[in-house]
């Protein structure tokens, strides 16, 4: 797994690339909380090149968007979701919890 961020003006981007599974959910938790502890609380994460993400990286996208809601003061943004992990997401009903857009500078420009 690979993961790169990319700050804007009023969020950070992180891209994740490649598999997040049991192993490689710490490092993308890792990935969050970095952004969050800069105090930037709007986080788009694009998933354009993501081929697969286990139930512990659903974790670590809820835990890190519980923070950014946390006092009203932001939230996580999924952006190019890949129709296999958008179907997981709706059967463990994460589609109510995160906002989603087909393109990346649209979820940049959502928040």
């Amino acid at each position: 797994m690979k993961i790169n961020t990319k700050e804007f003006k009023h969020c950070d981007m992180v891209s994740i690339e490649g598999r997040v599974d049991s192993s490689s959910a710490p490092q993308l938790s890792k990935a969050l909380d970095a952004v969050i502890g800069k105090g930037v609380y709007k986080i788009v994460v694009d998933m354009s090149q993501l081929e697969y993400m286990s139930s512990a990286g659903f974790r670590a996208l809820l835990a890190s968007q519980r923070v950014c809601r946390r006092y009203h003061r932001g939230e996580v943004v999924l952006a190019s979701v890949p129709e296999r992990i958008r179907e997981a997401f709706e059967l463990a009903g994460f589609t109510e919890l995160f906002r989603t857009y087909g393109d990346p500078l649209e979820a940049v420009g959502s928040l």
